[in-house]
């Protein structure tokens, strides 16, 4: 069963410094057929204009991975923690116990294009951490690359829950697939471009939940895709 999340129909605010998407409940926006997926909790789809950014602000027990397409994010926490992350990285702020943090484009002439993810822990308490990683465009292409795990399997970013996410680049008329174990569901989020998922296209923001199905099937509609998909308990 595909469940599909038009880009058109999420949330949607324009504060100025920010053109932000909610594909889930957040915040002012809330939905009650979409405030989350199985432990999927947050995507929000953001472009911050130059020069701007959220200050200071506290997170708990929740497991935040921030995924940058276009520009530059500068991270800094009160783990001492200070970053740029860059289109591709992988970052992983594990919030347990308190952790406050900002987020704040550094460019003075280009706005940052990101997705803000949240993953409900598998267990809340925990020491909050960080870390972040480079994952190379030559490593995603044609192929799901695993970024985010709960046992940081082929160096991906660890996370406190039974979630996998995965991203590929697809050129024109590429194919992926990806298997799911029984019991397993699967989220697709358009990051960039169209595909066709079991046969159903899907634009850039779109999304789709997937359930009791035994694979997902991409084929990439534009000279260049990018896809997350996330593999779910």
């Amino acid at each position: 069963m595909i469940t599909v999340r038009r880009s058109e129909d999420r949330g949607h605010f324009e504060h100025g410094w920010l053109n932000t998407y909610h594909t889930f409940s957040f915040d002012q926006y809330y939905d009650p057929k979409f405030t989350n997926f199985r432990a999927l909790r947050v995507i929000n789809e953001d472009r911050v204009a130059p020069a701007q950014g959220f200050g200071m602000h506290p997170h708990r027990d929740m497991e935040i991975i921030t995924y940058v397409l276009e520009g530059q994010l500068k991270h800094k926490d009160s783990l001492g923690n200070a970053s740029i992350i860059k289109p591709g990285d992988g970052q992983r702020m594990s919030a347990g116990t308190g952790v406050l943090h900002s987020e704040f484009n550094p460019s003075t002439g280009e706005p940052v294009h990101l997705l803000q993810i949240w993953i409900m822990p598998a267990k809340k308490g925990i020491t909050p951490s960080y870390e972040q990683k480079e994952f190379p465009s030559a490593e995603k292409r044609g192929k799901f690359r695993v970024i985010a795990s709960p046992t940081g399997e082929n160096g991906s970013v660890t996370i406190n829950q039974d979630v996998r996410l995965y991203v590929a680049e697809l050129l024109a008329n590429e194919h992926v697939e990806h298997s799911l174990e029984k019991g397993r569901h699967a989220w697709i989020q358009v990051a960039k471009g169209e595909i066709e998922l079991n046969g159903q296209k899907l634009k850039q923001g779109d999304g789709a939940a997937i359930s009791d199905e035994e694979s997902v099937n991409l084929r990439s509609l534009d000279d260049l895709t990018e896809v997350l998909l996330f593999d779910l308990a």
